[in-house]
Parts: structure tokens; C-alpha cells; sequence
């Protein structure tokens, strides 16, 4: 029990490094976009979370959120940072919901996802085994890591709109539709984010399921 719980936190300390190394190296781990940034930053939540579980997912997540509370507080913010940090001219508490509510659910949705999809894959054993297995399973992570990255994105841009839709419109000029502009960054960053986080998902997560099982047969 005791080397079991020692693993598990070298597991999310090493994966929490992959996330600060990601989020504090300029223009990898969040992409600046003009007055919004686009992220990878959550693959290492998402895998972490089909791996380690949602608690431990969970404290990725709230690293993840740290990342961006930092970033959009001292490091380089943006004209929206306050829709992430108080800190920051406009921001209140709402800041810290959008901040970290959102990226704690990354690390907590793809693996009820993922376990989800497995539970289902059960009831077909054809589709369990050989190659058939192997492609479900690639499928499944690629579902998980899709989910995860749409929960940031959805949440985030959603949230933005009823919090702070006024302050977020004025700060970015829009005179039309706010939300038109919303489902226009969804577009635009989230969908080839979510794209980005299947196919990554599906690769990281399937190699490393394949040595946890070699190492440990019952591995999930």
C-alpha cells in the first residue's frame, strides 16, 4: 500500500513537471493567438486522468489551472486575462471559476469516458480481442482525449460569456453577436485543439497502457 502511494504521487509529480515544463516554455504549451492562446498544455491532464483516475486527474487539472492563473497574472497577460485572474483589471472571483473549474473536469471527464466506452466494449467480445481490440482501444482514448479537451474549450468560452460577456466584448471591440464571436473561437481553436488531443491521447495513452500491461498484466 504504502510503495503503491508513493507511485501514484511520483506519477502526478512527473506528469505535473510535463505540465509546467509545457505551459512555461514560450509558444508550446500555450500558443499565443493574438488577445487568446491556444493550449496543449491538457494532454498531459487528459492522459494522466485515463491513467491515474479523476482524483488524481483532478490535481492535474487544478495544476493546469495554476499555469494559467500565473500566465494570465505576472508572466504575459492579455487584454482578456482578467476573464482568468482577479489579479488583473475587470477580474473578480468568477476569474478563478473560469480559471480552474474547467481544468479540473479535464482531468476528471476522459476517464468516465474512457471507462465509459470500455464497460460498452464488454458486451462485444469480438471486438475485444487481436487487432479489433487494440483499434477499440485507440478509439476509446481518442474519444477520452476529445472529451477532455472540448470540456476546457466549452466550459471556458461559455463561462467567459455569462461572467464577464459585457467586459469581454468591450475589451475585444465586438460590436456585434458576442456570441457569435464565442462560437468563433470555439471554432477556430477549440476544434483543432480537441482534433490535436484525440490523436495525442490515443498515441501517448495506448503506448503507455501497452508497458503498464507488460509490466503488469491486470493493468487497466
Amino acid at each position: 500500500m504504502k510503495n503503491s502511494k508513493i507511485l501514484g504521487m511520483t506519477q502526478v509529480a512527473l506528469l505535473g513537471a510535463i505540465i509546467f515544463v509545457l505551459a512555461f516554455t514560450p509558444g508550446i504549451g500555450y500558443i499565443p493567438l493574438g488577445v487568446t492562446r491556444a493550449t496543449i498544455v491538457h494532454i498531459p491532464v487528459i492522459v494522466g486522468s485515463v491513467l491515474l483516475g479523476p482524483k488524481k486527474g483532478g490535481i492535474l487539472g487544478f495544476l493546469f489551472g495554476c499555469t494559467s492563473f500565473i500566465i494570465n497574472s505576472f508572466v504575459t497577460p492579455t487584454i482578456t486575462s482578467f476573464t482568468f485572474t482577479p489579479l488583473y483589471n475587470g477580474g473578480n472571483m468568477w476569474s478563478l471559476v473560469i480559471c480552474f473549474v474547467p481544468r479540473i473536469l479535464v482531468g476528471v471527464v476522459p476517464y468516465y469516458v474512457y471507462t465509459g466506452l470500455k464497460a460498452l466494449r464488454k458486451k462485444f467480445p469480438s471486438a475485444d480481442s487481436g487487432k479489433a481490440g487494440a483499434v477499440y482501444n485507440a478509439f476509446a482514448l481518442a474519444a477520452a482525449g476529445l472529451a477532455g479537451s472540448l470540456t476546457n474549450t466549452l466550459l471556458v468560452m461559455n463561462l467567459i460569456y455569462f461572467c464577464f460577456g459585457k467586459s469581454y466584448a468591450a475589451a475585444k471591440e465586438i460590436t456585434g453577436s458576442l456570441y457569435s464571436v464565442i462560437l468563433g473561437v470555439i471554432a477556430v481553436n477549440g476544434i483543432p485543439e480537441a482534433i490535436v488531443a484525440a490523436v495525442l491521447t490515443a498515441a501517448i495513452g495506448g503506448a503507455l497502457l501497452r508497458f503498464l500491461q507488460k509490466r503488469q498484466p491486470t493493468a487497466v
